[in-house]
């Protein structure tokens, strides 16, 4: 009896053991929204708060914030509420929280084996993309790391909203880590071809069956991030705000063309001869590899390079704490002018 008894113990635990590796667990549960009911809800109040925004053409991509829900959610709903695609490839950001973990990776970008991921309204199925990028790229291209994924936020973030317009949406999690422009170009161009024969193979339709999203929040500003160079005051946030916008109007809108992405390196990497304030933006590095990866798909199937269109931009400190009622989220981090955060929602499309 006590056999049978360690026995049925010791395959119990085996299936736990194996059935917690196959979900990716939810790693904010303060700042995001992962019951069903009130996702519902929050979505409703946004449709009421904020203006529908329409692209000029088709809407294929996205840049989007990842920030807490009670803080960005007005910036999250004009991009999320045009994505309607049966599947996504999320481009995430690797946190200084994942870089110190895991010895600080790079030139690679970091897939993941889990099965499914948590999502407010269910299990997120994960594409067979993902699959098809771990055998036909490169090894040294790739780093294969459940913990990475699951003690970064950058991604999840984004799959309530992704939820919430489509229950059966599938996504491909990639995050990107720091490398050169020239290691970016190289993996980014054997990326779109996988991607791309994935499309040919599938019969996809860009835009409406598969879309790609970067995440990315905009300038980190005060003393808890050592960055405060033009102050703590009403006149620093209006500089360092003014910056990002100048940024995103002089690189990201309108087409974006090779020598754009090139001048963002510029504007959001470390400058040699410290010469600017550079601000800090998270996806400094997802954004950069995104658009390479993204222009070079459209490009190969119509000839044309992406147009990027701003829907919306915001901080911390402006936005405060959006008055929706009974709401079980929270926030993960202050606002002032000694600590804050922009962020911003900007479509990817092509005419």
């Amino acid at each position: 009896m006590r056999k049978i008894f360690f026995l049925l113990f010791t395959l119990l635990s085996s299936f736990c053991a194996l059935h917690s590796q196959s979900i990716r667990p939810i790693r904010d549960d303060v700042g995001f929204c992962w019951n069903a009911d009130e996702m519902d809800s929050f979505i409703k109040y946004l449709s009421v708060e904020v203006k529908d925004v329409k692209s000029n053409g088709q809407l294929i991509g996205g840049i989007s914030v990842h920030d807490d829900y009670l803080y960005a959610g007005k910036i999250y709903y004009p991009l999320f509420s045009q994505i309607s695609a049966k599947e996504v490839v999320i481009f995430g950001v690797t946190h200084g929280t994942v870089r110190k973990e895991m010895n600080d990776p790079k030139n690679v970008l970091i897939l993941d084996e889990h099965n499914k991921w948590i999502g407010p309204y269910g299990n997120v199925e994960i594409s067979p993309l993902r699959e098809l990028i771990k055998n036909k790229l490169e090894k040294d291209y790739v780093m294969i790391n459940n913990k990475a994924h699951q003690i970064e936020h950058s991604i999840e973030a984004l799959v309530p909203f992704l939820q919430f317009y489509n229950r059966d949406i599938k996504i491909t999690p990639i995050m990107i880590t720091q490398m050169s422009y020239e290691r970016m170009e190289d993996i980014s161009s054997k990326l779109s071809q996988i991607i791309l024969d994935y499309i040919k193979e599938k019969n996809l339709k860009i835009g409406n069956d598969i879309f790609f999203l970067i995440s990315n929040d905009a300038n980190h500003y005060g003393e808890d991030f050592s960055n405060s160079p033009y102050g703590l005051d009403a006149d620093a946030h209006k500089t360092a705000t003014d910056n990002d916008r100048r940024i995103i109007n002089e690189n990201l809108s309108g087409e974006i063309k090779a020598e754009r992405i090139v001048n963002l390196t510029k504007e959001l990497w470390t400058d040699p001869e410290g010469k600017k304030n550079i601000p800090i933006w998270c996806g400094r590095y997802p954004i950069v590899f995104g658009l390479l990866t993204i222009n070079k798909i459209t490009g190969k199937v119509n000839g044309k390079s992406v147009n990027g269109e701003l829907f919306g931009y915001s901080d911390t400190f402006t936005e405060k704490v959006l008055p929706f009622k009974n709401s079980s989220m929270g926030l993960t981090a202050p606002f002032s002018y000694r600590h804050w955060c922009g962020w911003f929602t900007l479509g990817l499309y092509v005419n």
